[in-house]
């Protein structure tokens, strides 16, 4: 994983704890040659409100601290599961009875999964 995927997802994280997120689980895929990007950041929020925020939060947090832009968000109207395309990084938000239901981390279990500790 090159500095700039870690300094990436250390900021993303951060964004993310900055709005209560939890739950943060890294999926590196960086070994999976049909993975369609590299590394996955998932989190989770109580309400869709709060995943709105969290979203809100990342792509703020990660602008104003390296000037990375996501290429693309989608979700965030619905915010029952928020998307954030940064390239190599894709960042998934979701309420939990969603991402139960999609359940990434057991759709790549092949990859190697780390869990984030909360904040609180």
């Amino acid at each position: 994983m090159s500095q700039e995927t870690t300094d990436l997802k250390k900021l993303i994280i951060e964004g993310i704890h900055e709005r209560k997120g939890h739950g943060v689980t890294i999926v590196d895929m960086s070994a999976i040659e049909s993975a369609a990007t590299p590394l996955f950041i998932i989190a989770e929020g109580n309400s869709t409100t709060q995943t709105a925020a969290i979203a809100d939060a990342v792509e703020e947090y990660v602008r104003k601290a390296s000037g990375i832009k996501p290429f693309a968000i989608d979700g965030a109207d619905s915010g029952d599961w928020v998307i954030m395309d940064y390239g190599d990084t894709w960042v998934h938000i979701f309420i939990p009875q969603v991402r139960q239901r999609y359940n990434l981390e057991e759709l790549w279990s092949d990859a190697v999964i780390k869990n984030i500790p909360d904040l609180d």
